[in-house]
């Protein structure tokens, strides 16, 4: 495919990027468009993602039929299987160990659900956060144990718990882990490690959330009941029923929208659609949601609620709700977490703000000419529950991978950091841990957390600044806007909108299609909410279109809006659903503008 074209001129905007077209070539688009009969704006969205005439319709229609891989391919899943199956027979204890995140909370209450269906109980328990951090701890894995415990499933953690999970091990309590964070050489001494990302697994299905694997893990073990006859005489589980719980958990997790995650989420969607989980639907509702489930109100509406718990509250609220058949609980449990919620975003704000001051100060003090390739934070007595949230709007703002530290009074630091595309951090704290720097730590590609003495701090950021820095420097060199298409004001319309939404569910690894509209101007412009920039745009055809810019007001993009002496723009952004108050409309969601002076003829 030819390389992207220059897009409108811009070869560096208000946020000091180039514009690119998606597609390279024309006639892709052109026979997609001809061979399925699809709008020429969906065949281009297509095209610019690589997927070939032959492939569409497969595209188009993802199925877990088509997708859905054999369990058994992943290393030890069999294994686990038969073990887990072998519980559920002999009706033994066990108990489901997840993290506190959504990923965490998904995977705990699908294994609940399935346990439930084949009339087993399960116990479920999430850390808290501050007290016990992130994955298995022995004094939690020994106290299951003296509650009369058979056997321990971790789910969205355990691949570094080398200590917890063998000294419950020498205590009589088997452990199987279903994980998928990046793995070490060496593992724990788990009865069997379900994770895509061991060293050792060539199944290709690295890509997947915890949840994704945890549904694998659940089609593996109804499989094994089945060959038993543990269903004669009784129903089999509707597997199928739960996609809903697999869809947030993948998009919350912000792993790839592609391949078998992709056929989840879609498919995951439409069961969400039927609001039969009595805890996301009480969810649903207190967070305002309007319209048919998208990727928006899994990652933006639901998610947030869901994770407050565990940041600011109790950790276990959110699995809580996601397993609840009472509805006035569930109305009860979405409402505290809707409350927790709040006070997380104000928490959020203050950290985050303490921060940005911090690393501004950081930046004026130093002598370089530009951004290093991480930029990290630090402080005693900041929240760990918020520290993630606040390490993504440094790495939103900055473009760089980000890491913000909360210490205690007695030295100790949670630290946690998200990434750049192209630059995998989880990779680089693994290495980190394997250098001694730090006390624990993991994660995937795009984030990851650390637990470290602060006496190490320097040394860890030197060494993460060192193992980062050509990644970094490749990736700021890729840096563009890659647009999909160029729309008048008039033409971005609610029926165009839905028309390229057949080319979803978008997410990470799957961009929601970004356009360029061209020489607009701004007749209305103001702030709203958390310093977003809420604006009226007209067109050189008359038509007017509603954007908004979000966390833009101290931003290149947001001064250029609030101009009013700029003139004429070329904007660039997403088309969103506005459906406030049952109004079926549409709005930009904006990203990046140039004046149309500087733009090359």
């Amino acid at each position: 495919m030819p390389a992207p074209r220059n897009f409108l001129g811009v070869d560096r905007s208000v946020t000091g990027r180039a514009w690119v077209s998606r597609l390279g070539d024309d006639r892709l688009a052109l026979a997609i468009a001809q061979r399925e009969g699809l709008p020429e704006i969906v065949a281009r969205v297509l095209a610019g993602r690589g997927v070939l005439p032959e492939d569409c319709a497969a595209y188009l229609a993802p199925s877990l039929k088509s997708l859905m891989p054999d369990p058994r391919v992943l290393i030890d899943m069999e294994k686990a299987a038969l073990r887990v199956a072998r519980a559920i027979i002999d009706d033994e204890k066990v108990a489901v160990f997840g993290d506190y995140d959504v990923d965490g909370a998904t995977s705990s209450a699908l294994l609940y659900r399935f346990f439930r269906a084949a009339g087993r109980e399960l116990r479920v328990y999430i850390p808290d956060r501050i007290r016990e951090g992130y994955g298995p701890n022995a004094p939690a894995l020994l106290k299951l144990k003296q509650d009369g415990i058979d056997l321990v499933v971790t789910v969205d953690c355990g691949t570094m718990a080398h200590k917890a999970l063998g000294l419950a091990a020498d205590a009589g309590l088997p452990s199987v882990v279903i994980d998928h964070h990046q793995a070490e050489p060496a593992l724990p001494p788990a009865y069997a490690l379900v994770n895509p990302n061991r060293l050792d697994d060539d199944s290709g299905l690295g890509q997947l959330a915890a949840v994704g694997v945890a549904f694998l893990f659940i089609v593996a073990i109804n499989r094994a009941l089945r060959e038993a006859g543990y269903y004669a005489g009784r129903d089999e589980p509707d597997l199928m029923q739960w996609l809903d719980l697999v869809a947030l958990g993948t998009v919350c997790d912000v792993v790839p929208l592609t391949g078998l995650n992709r056929a989840f989420v879609a498919q995951g969607l439409r069961v969400m659609g039927r609001r039969r989980n009595i805890g996301m639907a009480a969810l649903a509702d207190v967070a305002r949601m309007n319209g048919a489930p998208s990727t928006y109100h899994l990652g933006f509406l639901l998610g947030p609620r869901v994770n407050a718990g565990g940041r600011v509250g109790r950790s276990d609220l959110g699995a809580r709700l996601l397993v609840t058949e009472d509805e006035e609980e569930a109305r009860h449990l979405a409402e505290e977490l809707n409350v927790m919620n709040a006070e997380r975003q104000s928490i959020e704000a203050q950290v985050l703000e303490e921060a940005l001051a911090q690393v501004e100060a950081k930046l004026s003090a130093s002598r370089a000419n530009a951004l290093p390739p991480l930029i990290l934070a630090q402080a005693q007595g900041w929240h760990p529950g918020v520290i993630g949230i606040v390490a993504s709007r440094l790495k939103d703002k900055y473009d760089r991978p980000s890491m913000v530290l909360a210490f205690d009074a007695r030295g100790e630091g949670k630290g946690s950091g998200r990434s750049i595309q192209g630059v995998d951090l989880g990779r680089a704290v693994t290495a980190a841990l394997e250098a001694g720097l730090i006390v624990n730590g993991g994660g995937h590609a795009m984030a990851a957390g650390v637990t470290l003495n602060e006496s190490k701090l320097e040394a860890f950021e030197e060494f993460l600044t060192k193992r980062l820095e050509d990644a970094v420097a490749a990736a700021s060199e890729a840096k563009a806007l890659r647009l999909d298409g160029a729309l008048s004001a008039r033409g971005a319309t609610r029926d165009l909108y839905d028309l390229i939404q057949q080319a979803g569910p978008y997410g990470a690894g799957n961009a929601e299609p970004r356009f360029a509209v061209p020489s607009v101007r701004v007749v209305k412009a103001d702030i709203v909410g958390r310093a977003h920039v809420r604006c009226i745009l007209t067109g050189e055809d008359g038509g007017r279109l509603k954007a908004i810019a979000f966390r833009a007001a101290e931003t290149p993009l947001g001064q250029a809006l609030m101009d009013r002496g700029s003139g004429l723009l070329h904007v660039a952004g997403r088309l969103t659903a506005d459906d406030w108050q049952g109004k079926r409309d549409v709005q930009l969601t904006l990203e990046d503008a140039v004046p149309t002076r500087d733009a090359t003829p």
